[in-house]
């Protein structure tokens, strides 16, 4: 790949992979629209580490928090909110990674389709902007200020409503729909916080994007057909890093304002452009 192509689709991970907007789409536009050559598994691996390395370095306060109370309430068998979101987190990856797991041959051939991605990316666009609207009729200033509460507090999450965002998660695995939108559609439905979904979204796309990067790293060792430049994949690597550290803290302080009717329009807009150009 040129310097070009490494930058641009390293770009497109770190920006996309936590708005809500879908990354894997966009990591699929270059081949399909501007005619660039497959990037390659390898270098797909690279941009989600950095990615991932993003989220967790964004969160690790809250990791470490989570991660000790959850451990403790093994040992002294006791909960507290943050061994619940600790359990949460757990319980909500298993529906996508079942998924994964049962689908993932179907969805990387067939459903990787530009008109797949079209449709839902307008479907779910939709879906985004219904959710978003209905949320936004909460008074969340009033229940803050009773409460007591951070904005994106999780502390009143229950199990019912992770294990539906869990499942709403699994829909991700087809292309176009988003990771990020998806979960946090869930959440607006369910009468989280904007704030307060989009941090479950985040703190729930560490274990699936370990998961999905492990199996395509186990890939990418025992298939030896598959080229890796080790050069390629670190500038690749360190770029989606910084990117997706920066949009997390801009998207976590844009939300708070502005809602999600741009996402909306923007994946509506765009939806509608690869039907016209790429007509069945």
């Amino acid at each position: 790949m040129t310097i070009t192509h490494i930058v641009v689709l390293a770009l497109l991970q770190g920006i996309t992979e936590f708005l809500p907007v879908s990354s894997s789409a966009h990591l699929i536009f270059p081949s399909q629209i501007l005619g660039w050559p497959d990037q390659g598994l390898a270098f797909d691996v690279a941009v989600h580490i950095g990615t991932l390395l993003a989220v967790i370095f964004y969160y690790m306060s809250d990791l470490v928090q989570i991660t000790t109370h959850t451990i403790e309430s093994v040992i002294k068998r006791r909960q507290t909110p943050l061994s619940r979101l600790g359990w949460y987190i757990i319980i909500a990856t298993i529906p996508a990674g079942l998924a994964g797991l049962l689908l993932e041959g179907y969805v990387s051939t067939v459903a990787r389709s530009i008109h797949v991605i079209a449709y839902t990316t307008i479907g779910f666009g939709v879906l985004l902007g219904i959710a978003s609207y209905i949320n936004r009729k909460i008074n969340w200033r009033t229940i803050i200020n009773i409460e007591g509460q951070r904005a994106d507090s999780l502390r009143q999450l229950t199990l019912q409503q992770a294990v539906i965002i869990g499942f709403a998660q699994a829909l991700a695995l087809i292309p176009g729909t988003s990771r990020s939108g998806i979960t946090l559609t869930a959440g607006l439905f369910l009468g989280l916080r904007p704030e307060a979904a989009a941090r479950f979204s985040f703190l729930l796309a560490i274990p699936i994007i370990i998961a999905s990067g492990s199996l395509e790293g186990y890939k990418l060792i025992t298939d030896q057909t598959i080229g890796a430049n080790p050069v390629e994949m670190l500038i690749g690597a360190v770029i989606s890093f910084v990117t997706a550290i920066i949009v997390i803290n801009l998207f976590m302080r844009f939300i708070s304002k502005s809602g999600m009717a741009v996402f909306v329009v923007y994946r509506i807009l765009l939806g509608c452009a690869l039907l016209y150009f790429f007509p069945a």
